[in-house]
Formats: C-alpha cells, structure tokens, sequence
C-alpha cells in the first residue's frame, strides 16, 4: 500500500512552493499540484520581489521556485484536482488522470480577477505591456505620475482610485454599467483627491500607440494603464464542498485554534 503524502499543496504559485520548500525542509512527503494557471505567470516582469534587481518575469520565477522545490525531493505534477474525499487517514485529491492520498492538503488556489469587457487577445497583450494591470500593490510604482484608469465603482473602485491616487495626480474612476454607485462621503472623498468621476456604461477596451482606450458616454478617453476594480472569485470551492465553513464572498472562515475542516489549511 502505497504511504499518504505528509502534504498535498494545491496551487502552484510563490505562495504555494514557498509552502512546499519549507515543508520538505521538515523532511516531509510534500507534492504540488499545478494546474496551470497561476496568477504570477501572467505578470510580465515582477520588479518587487526581493533579490531580483531589474525584475524578473513571473513565469521564470515560478520555473526557479519550482526547482527549488524539487532540489528538496518535492514532486509538482501537471494535473488539475475536481475534488477532495475525506478519509480515516486524512483525503484523497481526486484529479482529472489521477489521485493523491495526503494526510493533510494546504490550499493555495487563489483568486481569478474579474475581467473587463474586452477581446481575450487584446486583454493578454495589454497585460504583457503593462497596459492593463490589476493589482496596485504591485506594481502602482509603474504607474508614477501617468495618466490612469480606474474601472469600477461602489467601494472597491472608491478604494482602489484612492489607493493609486498616492502615485499619480492624474485618475480616472470610470462606472462599467452605467451611474456610479457612490455614497456622499465617497464622493466628497473623490473629489478632494482630485480623482474625475466618469459614468459608462464602457465600450470594449482597445489599445492604440501604446495606450489603452476605454469608450465612455464622454468619448473615447485614453490612459496609460487601466486597472479592472471589479472584484475577484475566491478560489474557495475544495474546500467548501468538504464542510469548511465559507463567506458569502468565498473566503473561509479561521479560527484562532485551527482551520475547522480539520487537516487542511487555507496558504
């Protein structure tokens, strides 16, 4: 019979093979599902992580993490897991072509961001160019005094504006639907930052000299970046389905002693 893993990792990510080296340094039995379609390999050069001066792409540094972890006997295997079964010894992940017996599984699935109404070429193009960007923690520094895109509205598009209004003068909060929905303080918020409100609904996005164009009841505007504030979907549904419990929103829920679907642990 075939030994359980100490630790199936779902999610092939930095977060997850960060996991996964750290684990096979305990002298674990740890493997990595990837199902290939991490987040960090669409980033076209990551210029925030550490030890990388002038940056690196995301699919090399996923490639160097992955090698990394096999250095300490970790295998990360190309398949994608369906569901997970509980069992007397911990799970069985259940994949595509086949299965894993793990005492534990720690997931590291992620999100998937919301896209806005734009042609799939086009929106990997604007992203590869840094024309299209969605995560201002990221990579906000790029967008130092230029001319910026906010898509969205309510609370996150009004957090995100003010969050990128910190590295340009020069934002632009842009409803996707139609109307903004926005409370007074939100509004009154906006405006001291300087930040101009324009209401959609959008036209599909489209690039053009180095520029993406956004269609709106006000004509056709131009920025250098965009970025999509239109929220995300939380990658939550292993889990759910074997009884954690979950929010409305898709996170799960943690306790102060331990994740409440014992033997697995959210990355």
């Amino acid at each position: 019979m075939i030994k359980p893993l100490d630790c199936l990792v779902i999610g092939p990510g930095p977060a997850g093979l960060t996991a996964a080296i750290y684990l096979a340094r305990f002298h674990l039995s740890i493997a990595v599902v990837d199902a290939g379609n991490s987040r960090a390999a669409q980033i076209p050069r990551t210029l925030n992580h550490a030890g990388y001066p002038g940056g690196i792409p995301g699919r090399d540094l996923l490639k160097l993490m992955r090698e990394q972890a096999e250095s300490f006997a970790v295998h990360v295997e190309m398949e994608l897991i369906e569901r997970l079964e509980r069992t007397q010894e911990g799970f069985i992940a259940h994949g595509e072509n086949r299965a894993w017996s793990t005492r534990t599984i720690l997931l590291s699935t992620g999100v998937v961001n919301n896209r806005p109404q734009m042609a799939p070429d086009v929106h990997d193009a604007a992203l590869q160019r840094g024309l299209l960007r969605y995560c201002p923690i990221c990579d906000g520094y790029e967008v130092t005094d230029k001319r910026v895109g906010v898509l969205g509205t309510r609370s996150h598009g009004f957090k995100e504006a003010i969050f990128l209004r910190m590295y340009t003068r020069d934002v632009t909060l842009i409803a996707t639907d139609g109307e903004h929905d926005l409370s007074d303080e939100e509004r009154r918020q906006l405006r001291a930052a300087e930040v101009m409100l324009v209401d959609g609904p959008c036209a599909p996005l489209r690039m053009e000299n180095e520029q993406m164009l956004v269609a709106t009841p006000l004509g056709e505007l131009r920025f250098d970046s965009v970025y999509p504030a239109l929220g995300s979907v939380i990658r939550s549904e292993l889990a759910t389905a074997i009884g954690a419990d979950g929010t409305d929103d898709g996170c799960l829920a943690y306790t102060s002693d331990a994740f409440n679907c014992s033997g697995s642990d959210p990355a």
